[in-house]
């Protein structure tokens, strides 16, 4: 596959612009900026154990959800995580781990 933007990976920077984040980058990872907090948004489900970055929000298809999440539940990464299920137009918080203390 090319460079370019994935229908995926357009879909998940509307859905993040929508929720009122500057979004930077283009492919199909990207950052994710609203306040105080930055995120690391993926639509590549490359789970990264040596990632720095705090907040990770992977965007997947129906179809990926429940492998990425085993993945992401086995990795145990230190990171905080969630997942976006995109489907089309419609879109849904899947998995969004508590927050330990």
């Amino acid at each position: 596959m090319g460079s370019g933007t994935t229908p995926l990976a357009e879909q998940a920077r509307s859905i993040f612009t929508d929720l009122g984040y500057v979004v930077d980058g283009d492919g199909p990872e990207f950052r994710a900026e609203r306040a105080w907090k930055v995120v690391h948004v993926s639509t590549t489900q490359t789970v990264d154990d040596g990632d720095t970055a705090e907040y990770r929000c992977f965007v997947a298809e129906p179809a990926d959800v429940d492998a990425l999440e085993r993945r992401l539940e086995r990795r145990q990464p230190a990171y905080e995580w969630a997942i976006i299920v995109a489907d089309g137009d419609e879109y849904q918080v899947e998995r969004a781990p508590p927050v330990l203390t």
